[in-house]
């Protein structure tokens, strides 16, 4: 007796990819230079001189880093959150590694946000309370960028323990200055 074998059809499920290094590149520049930009508009800086004069009457605890500790730490940030952002990009596209990037573009947008509530608007409570839900959102998005790309989490801790310290910042500025500040 002769044995034949039939061959089944197989076929291939096409894999998702990520994004291609250039458009991963150019979503990074767009997505972190508005974040910026944003930022930047906010800061209390010699180009800003009412936001300027507003922060340093602010009553501020012992433990506030000097102004030129900002400028050094957030490039540091913004670097992470690039190299985090760039490695889940290229990473193949899925439901995890989509969560990981909405929650990555949900902290960029946050920090501009950020911004904006306690610079501009001088809303210091407010400002508390979104630099919290920060901390939640940096921590879910590094939690969840550890399931596709460990790199790309362990780029965004640094992010997320700048968010807890500068929550207490926040906190802390708030119940100092009762009034919002104005």
């Amino acid at each position: 007796m002769i044995e034949t074998t039939s061959r089944a059809n197989i076929t291939q499920t096409p894999v998702a990819k990520g994004l291609s290094p250039l458009a991963a590149l150019a979503t990074i520049g767009v997505v972190l230079g508005v974040s910026a930009v944003v930022g930047r508009r906010n800061a209390p800086d010699r180009t800003h001189p009412g936001i300027r004069r507003w922060y340093r009457r602010l009553d501020k605890p012992g433990f506030t880093p000097p102004d030129a500790a900002f400028g050094a730490v957030w490039p540091v940030l913004e670097t992470g959150l690039a190299v985090g952002g760039y490695r889940l990009l290229r990473a193949p596209s899925g439901p995890t590694r989509d969560a990981a990037v909405g929650l990555w573009l949900l902290n960029t947008a946050m920090v501009g946000g950020w911004t904006q509530l306690f610079f501009r608007k001088r809303q210091l409570g407010a400002s508390a309370v979104a630099s919290g839900a920060m901390v939640a959102t940096g921590a879910a998005y590094v939690a969840t960028a550890a399931q596709v790309d460990r790199p790309a989490a362990a780029a965004g801790v640094p992010f997320v323990a700048w968010l807890g310290f500068a929550t207490l910042l926040a906190e802390r500025i708030w119940r100092d200055n009762p009034a919002d500040g104005r």
